[in-house]
């Protein structure tokens, strides 16, 4: 990390002063202060709908202000355009990456700046040359003559941070960037913008992720309803400061809720899962669910828990163990067969495995229920409506309209929206398989009230989630899988608190061997 009395002795290379931005009449941005200095990585955070983006936008030029000013390395700096930006040093990457798939690295990396001779010839020679050279300070294994729609999203990140490079860009802001990477790919950009940090680069890194800040940040600046908030500095960070600071409220309030549940000795579960087995990997596995309660669902990675929902909600084929429903056997061998019988599912891939990316919010809601009040074959279009409507006022989905798509809307109300649909089924039981992955925190916020709140009327949850702060503050028991087992309980009346230590042993095998 770099050394915060040693930032407090340099000049910034940017201060952003007195920033204001309006849209048709609603305030985006309010009298906002950003200020960087070289050789830093600086964290942006807040909640969707903060002004992250709209900020560095205007720092992009692709927004103009309304009011303030900004400058670069202490002088005053007018940017009302990319091309502006580009020549103050400034390259915003953004989360969909700017790339001519068809085209090679290097004329990717020169795209708009193709070296040339007497400006009709191009140069390739030396651009792939220049290229080379960038591409090995970045460590990139792949040469400048490859085809770029070949390459992961982790390599083509480094091809616009090559860009970067190759425009001397002194201030790269970074939005998201691990949104689409796997762990070790989020490793290898960790270590590339610690060296570009080293070189005295500056970067803004816009994240929801707070492993991420914990990991890479010198300081963090959080922006609030379009209001500047204030900085920390890399010592001072901690989850309850800057949730303080995102959300105005502390962290503890987060898992506030009323446990609903009763799970006396002679109270009936409403969920039975009896000896449920796929055969290979998963079970046999017993548990009961009561109504109004959050059940947790804990393991490491590859433990079995979406597996085991999944099986209980008949998307994969079981070959042993059966399922009851207050009291009545049930035949689930399709998500159809759950459905009918109150049982609802949300995936942990909203995008791939839950939403309709490209139709409307409205269809997406009413898609479980289409065929409810239908006469002759015939939709009941205004109950279908009053459908979408009610949820989304209940659940306070963000959209412009109940037409907008559902691939056009922010992670959380994404999220909202997938929840919505299952809801809209009445469920009895619902699965929830990370519902929490990929949203802000004010996003988080709001999906924690909607989950009590559906156990308050009685519905039962079993919540998977990696999130162990999650599970521990959401849930009142916890069931602990390890190699497609369930190897333990806590909460509840087994006498084991819901800690992450008591989680831990036995997520970890630590009991069986005699850590513990």
């Amino acid at each position: 990390m770099t050394d915060a009395t040693h930032l407090g002795s340099t000049a910034p290379v940017l201060e952003m002063r007195g920033i204001s931005k309006q849209f048709f009449g609603f305030s985006a941005l309010r009298n906002v202060n950003l200020t960087v200095y070289p050789g830093e990585v600086h964290a942006l955070m807040g909640e969707n709908g903060a002004g992250k983006s709209t900020l560095m936008k205007i720092l992009a030029g692709a927004y103009s202000a309304d009011s303030g000013e900004i400058l670069i390395n202490g002088q005053p700096t007018k940017i009302t355009h990319p091309s502006e930006a580009r020549a103050a040093g400034i390259t915003l990457i953004y989360q969909e990456l700017n790339v001519a798939p068809n085209l090679t690295v290097a004329e990717n990396i020169f795209m708009g700046q193709e070296r040339t001779r007497a400006g009709l010839f191009l140069q390739r020679d030396q651009m792939y040359q220049e290229a080379e050279a960038i591409l090995e300070s970045l460590g990139a294994s792949f040469s400048p003559k490859t085809t770029v729609s070949t390459l992961s999203i982790a390599e083509q990140q480094q091809i616009e941070i090559a860009r970067a490079l190759k425009d001397k860009s002194r201030i790269l802001v970074m939005d998201e960037p691990t949104a689409a990477l796997s762990d070790r790919e989020t490793e290898r950009l960790f270590g590339l913008i610690r060296r570009l940090r080293d070189d005295g680069i500056a970067i803004i890194y816009i994240s929801h992720r707070m492993e991420e800040v914990y990991a890479l940040a010198d300081r963090v600046s959080v922006l609030r309803d379009g209001e500047y908030v204030g900085s920390l500095e890399h010592q001072t960070i901690s989850a309850d400061r800057l949730v303080q600071m995102m959300v105005g409220r502390p962290l503890q309030d987060f898992y506030e809720h009323e446990s609903h549940a009763s799970m006396a000795a002679d109270e009936a579960p409403l969920l039975q899962v009896v000896d449920l087995t796929d055969g290979r990997e998963i079970g046999p596995a017993s548990f009961n669910l009561y109504a109004g309660e959050i059940l947790g669902l804990a393991g490491l990675v590859g433990a079995g828990r979406t597996e085991l929902a999944r099986l209980i909600f008949g998307a994969d084929p079981r070959s042993g163990g059966e399922v009851y429903l207050q009291g009545r056997r049930l035949h689930i061998d399709s998500p159809v067969d759950a459905l009918r019988v109150g049982i609802a599912y949300v995936p942990e891939d909203r995008k791939d495995q839950g939403l309709f990316l490209e139709m409307s919010s409205h269809n997406n809601i009413t898609m479980n229920v289409l065929g409810q009040r239908a006469k002759a074959g015939v939709m009941n279009l205004g109950f279908l409506k009053n459908i979408a409507a009610d949820a989304i006022e209940q659940l306070g989905i963000r959209l412009a309209s109940p037409n907008t798509r559902a691939v056009d809307l922010s992670g959380g109300n994404q999220q909202k929206l997938l929840l919505a649909r299952w809801l809209a089924i009445k469920p009895k039981v619902l699965l929830l398989d990370e519902p929490t992955r990929g949203v802000d925190i004010g996003a988080k916020s709001e999906i924690y009230r909607i989950i009590s709140d559906l156990a308050a009327q009685g519905v039962g949850i079993l919540m998977i989630s990696s999130e162990l702060p999650e599970v521990i503050g959401m849930s009142d028991r916890v069931l602990v899988m390890r190699e497609g087992r369930l190897v333990g309980e806590v909460g509840g009346t087994t006498g084991e608190a819901i800690t992450q230590e008591n989680i831990m042993v036995y997520a970890t095998g630590a009991r069986e061997m005699n850590l513990a």
